[in-house]
């Protein structure tokens, strides 16, 4: 149980006692202050009105028949009615205890068991490299995905295959015409084509792989390029999907991150005929309607909360299901098959594309908290605040694998999550690379580092050390020690209260103030020294500080070093 928990406990047997109700949530603060407290709430306005008495006079109340806590030291009644709690120094030390008992998985609980999740991020077409962009989504997924199952949640995370519809077909024609152009002949892109040079590479390989299987090879090259349209498209788009995606999962791998369904909109909904399906599950509730030859959906009506501006094509003239149908088809027949919740990573560019498909899965009997979008910003690249542009192939993007080559996973994935999703981002390749305070990853690895040179200098010196977690702690008065301590204790909510926000730079952040406690406290407190009792005691905090850190970087997806 955390310290809120019981606080909260505190609370409701302190009004039951003064005979007054309880409030329906007791949100705990952390003052900025020290002089206000460890923990606020602002729980008897809250009861104002339903106890029929003044704030302060409840807060009073509360003060008067609060039970007898360890953790409590005093509270206090602050302002119209705030009742701040100071948490008693020696039950703070002897916390260091718990924590280390929990180890790996302290921050953990078993909140969201019982939940099904069904995470989707990234999923860039395949019809290039990742980019910046891409990396900073998977990173915020990746992450998302290690929040939720650490409280207890069934998380399965998936990577949306767009390999169908005119995209697909964009860069069928695409990377046929570099083939052609690899083989000699004068054909143009088409006008909707991708001219990244990255299909010449990929055009280059497709000739090499022909020619190596001799006559063979190049007579079914050349009875390619003169077959139908449909076969040709066909065979060089999906030649070229399954490189390209053989490319994006390599360059996420390198990153650390590893999904655990790939799902293609070819094979996965097309081919099983969910568009249809959805077409007519949608038709049973009176919801769609034809007009100039097309069906549409009457996404202006569905849905509780979506407010889409307008109705939405379903199926055009042609007879050609849109994308948004497969993708109605996708979400409810696919993703919330196996899941009660569905969360998409979007990019800004689909920002007026939820209320649409949120409209959708309210119609099909979804509940409007079942399904979420976050809205992932883009990035400017700087260099020592100046823009710049990294792509040696084409100055249009910027390549995760460049990114990945420059700063390294670590740098890029911490300087990512120190933002909210839905925040533009500046990211400084020179602050990403730098070794000081200014490189947020940098700081927060650094103090783990520090924790584990103090380890090796015990070992070095032969001190003999018992198990930490019966250490006595009691020595630790200083009022840095009580701050660290009191920090530690707050990590479980920052994760649990992340984890159900879905914004991981909570972690990110607070790592940060971590460091930023512990440095300090480094410099300033000899840890190994003659007095024992004291050295066993700091050893266990600063073991406690190492774990804790530990356990936050693996929340990111970001290593803890022993050494830098």
């Amino acid at each position: 149980m955390s310290i809120t928990e019981r606080l909260t406990e505190g609370v409701r047997t302190a009004l039951a006692n003064a005979g007054l109700p309880e409030p329906p949530t007791c949100v705990w603060e952390v003052p900025r202050q020290p002089e206000h407290g460890d923990y606020a709430t602002n729980a008897a306005m809250t009861l104002a009105r339903a106890a029929k008495k003044p704030p302060r006079q409840i807060a009073e109340l509360i003060v008067k028949h609060f039970p007898s806590l360890p953790e409590v030291e005093r509270l206090e009644v602050a302002g119209p009615g705030f009742l701040n709690v100071f948490l008693a120094p020696a039950w703070c030390a002897g916390a260091l205890r718990e924590i280390l008992a929990a180890g790996d998985h302290y921050g953990r609980s078993e909140a969201a068991r019982g939940r099904r999740i069904r995470l989707e991020f990234v999923s860039a077409n395949p019809t290039g490299p990742l980019v910046i962009v891409n990396a900073r989504a998977a990173a915020i997924g990746d992450s998302l995905a290690r929040l939720l199952r650490s409280q207890g949640a069934a998380v399965t995370t998936e990577y949306y295959v767009n390999d169908a519809g005119t995209q697909f077909e964009a860069l069928a024609r695409s990377f046929e015409a570099r083939v052609l152009q690899e083989l000699g002949q004068p054909v143009p892109l088409p006008d909707n084509g991708y001219p990244g040079d990255y299909l010449i590479d990929l055009a280059r390989d497709y000739v090499s792989e022909c020619r190596a299987k001799g006559a063979d090879g190049m007579q079914a090259l050349e009875s390619r390029v003169v077959g139908s349209e449909r076969e040709r498209l066909e065979h060089f788009g999906r030649w070229a999907v399954a490189r390209i995606l053989e490319q994006q999962r390599r360059a996420l791998r390198d990153y650390g991150v590893e999904y655990d369904v790939w799902t293609s909109e070819q094979r996965d909904v097309r081919d099983r005929g969910l568009a249809e399906q959805a077409l007519e599950a949608l038709a049973a509730r009176g919801l769609t309607y034809e007009k100039d030859g097309a069906l549409w959906f009457r996404s202006t009506e569905a849905g509780d909360d979506a407010g889409d501006e307008k109705d939405r094509v379903l199926r055009r003239s042609s007879g050609e299901v849109t994308y948004f149908a497969v993708d109605i088809a996708n979400h409810h027949y696919v993703k919330f098959a196996d899941a009660d919740r569905v969360i998409d990573l979007f990019g800004p560019d689909h920002h007026g594309y939820v209320p649409r498909l949120r409209a959708a899965m309210q119609a099909l009997g979804h509940p409007a908290e079942a399904f979420e979008v976050l809205i992932v910003q883009l990035v400017t690249l700087l260099r020592d605040g100046q823009p710049v542009r990294m792509s040696k192939r084409r100055g249009e993007f910027v390549l995760m694998e460049e990114l990945l080559e420059e700063v390294g996973r670590d740098a890029a994935r911490f300087t990512f999550l120190t933002r909210r999703h839905d925040s533009p981002l500046e990211f400084d390749l020179a602050v990403a690379t730098r070794q000081s305070s200014e490189n947020p990853v940098y700081y927060v690895q650094y103090a783990h580092a520090r924790i584990r040179s103090i380890d090796r200098q015990v070992g070095e010196q032969g001190i003999a050390v018992p198990p930490l977690e019966k250490a006595d702690p009691s020595p630790l008065t200083a009022p840095e020690e009580q701050a660290l301590i009191k920090r530690l204790l707050q990590y479980p909510e920052v994760v649990r209260g992340a984890a159900q926000a879905l914004e991981p730079h909570r972690v990110a952040y607070w790592l940060s103030e971590l460091a930023a406690a512990f440095h300090p406290y480094y410099k300033n407190h000899r840890v190994i020294q003659d007095d024992r009792r004291l050295m066993l005691a700091r050893l266990a905090l600063c073991a406690t500080v190492g774990r804790v850190i530990r356990n936050g970087l693996e929340l990111l997806g970001v290593s803890a070093p022993e050494s830098m």
